[in-house]
C-alpha cells in the first residue's frame, strides 16, 4: 500500500509516498504499525503512550477521515488512497 505523508512525516520517511507491506483487509493501525517498523522516529510522532493517534494527527482514507470511519480499525485495500498528516500550525 502507498502511504502518502506530509509536512515533518516527509522529512522523517525522506519521501512523499512510503510503499508499506499491507495485505488488503489489514486495519489502519496495522498500516501503521508497518510504516513506524519501516521509520522508527515516527512512533512518538503519530502515537500516544496508549497507542492511540496523537491529537491533531490526521489518517485519511480516500478522502476521509478516519474518524467518520471505524478509527484505527479501518480496513483497507491496497488501491485506497492512504494520508498521514502530522499536526500543522500556522500563523
Amino acid at each position: 500500500m502507498n502511504v502518502k505523508v506530509f509536512a515533518n512525516f516527509r522529512e522523517i520517511c525522506m519521501n512523499k509516498v512510503v510503499k508499506v507491506p499491507a495485505p488488503d483487509g489489514s486495519s489502519v493501525a496495522e498500516v501503521l504499525e508497518a510504516l513506524i517498523e519501516q521509520f522508527p522516529p515516527l512512533e512518538p510522532e503519530v502515537f500516544d503512550a496508549a497507542r492511540r493517534l496523537k491529537p491533531f494527527v490526521h489518517v485519511y482514507i480516500n478522502g476521509r477521515n478516519i474518524i467518520h470511519l471505524e478509527g484505527l480499525e479501518t480496513k483497507v485495500r491496497a488501491e485506497d488512497q492512504f494520508a498521514l498528516f502530522p499536526p500543522v500550525a500556522g500563523g
